[in-house]
């Protein structure tokens, strides 16, 4: 038996999620508002909560980031639970550390497979803080899990690829995973791979000294150095030539770029996203794509 805090300023709901926690087996904990709610969980541990998003007071998202700040202790895992989801709630919910965001009514097979998953589960990952975004327009089962995708990566530091046909919005999603993460207030800078010249990328990305070629006549910084503590979103990464990925790869593990002609190596710090609409793992097939660049 488990038990369940459920906050909720809406007591039907309360009355009707703790009645099905019964009917479970477990011992649910009612608590009509985030402070109520927050105050319950000092008292005493809870195996999970059921939190609401939209309460009078103090909202679902502030008693999610009070339950998430380091303590010393896991924290406890939290479901978000919402009458009407957008991608602003979930991303943030996600990116925060919730396991789950749910939109109601929620069925009770949903809540017995989901409190199995939770109690089967190692403790739950801290999240950092986000900023408000509401752009990904959607409210689709596959749209929430693209929400939920978003919110988790953003979290992090890894590098992200992103697929989908053209015009699927790949580069909306690498701006909101930008805007979410923690190098929201640095540049978020987008290149083509597919649109420049393959004999001008390495200067685009790298940059160049003054003489390094004809018609260098002045140090350029290059993408790489452009978005320096933000993200470089590398788009259609696909359609790069190998001698390109192989000096992608390089930076990607020693984290420096050498502008053309220079001498030294400058080190960068930034996330790398990339796109693509190709099937990369048959290009790799193909020996088209390095298979240690797509790893």
């Amino acid at each position: 038996m488990a038990r369940i805090l459920i906050i909720d300023d809406d007591p039907a709901f309360r009355a009707a999620f703790a009645e099905t926690l019964t009917v479970l087996g477990h011992e649910p904990i009612e608590a009509a508002s985030g402070m109520a709610g927050l105050d319950a969980l000092r008292r005493q541990s809870a195996d999970a909560v059921f939190l609401d998003y939209k309460m009078a007071g103090i909202d679902g998202i502030e008693v999610l980031r009070e339950i998430a700040k380091p303590s010393g202790s896991s924290p406890v895992p939290v479901v978000m639970l919402t009458a009407f989801a957008g991608s602003a709630s979930t991303i943030e919910a996600m990116k925060l550390g919730a396991y789950e965001h749910l939109t109601k009514p929620v069925a009770r097979r949903e809540i017995e497979d989901l409190l199995a998953r939770i109690l089967a589960r190692p403790a739950a990952v801290k999240r950092n803080d986000m900023g408000d975004v509401d752009r990904l327009i959607g409210n689709s089962p596959q749209m929430r899990e693209v929400q939920k995708l978003i919110g988790r990566a953003a979290a992090g530091s890894s590098s992200v690829l992103i697929t989908g046909e053209t015009g699927t919005g790949k580069e909306l999603v690498a701006r909101l995973l930008h805007d979410s993460s923690s190098r929201a207030a640095k540049p978020f800078v987008a290149v083509n791979c597919a649109a420049i010249p393959r004999e001008l990328l390495e200067s685009e990305l790298f940059g160049h000294v003054k003489g390094a070629f004809t018609g260098a006549i002045a140090d350029r910084k290059g993408s790489f150095r452009q978005a320096d503590g933000g993200t470089l979103l590398l788009d259609e990464i696909g359609d790069m030539s190998l001698e390109m990925q192989a000096k992608l790869l390089r930076v990607l593990e020693e984290r420096v770029v050498t502008p053309v002609g220079a001498a030294r190596a400058e080190p960068v710090d930034l996330r790398i996203v990339a796109a693509t609409h190709r099937d990369l793992s048959k290009l790799v097939e193909e020996r088209k794509f390095r298979q240690d660049l797509y790893f």
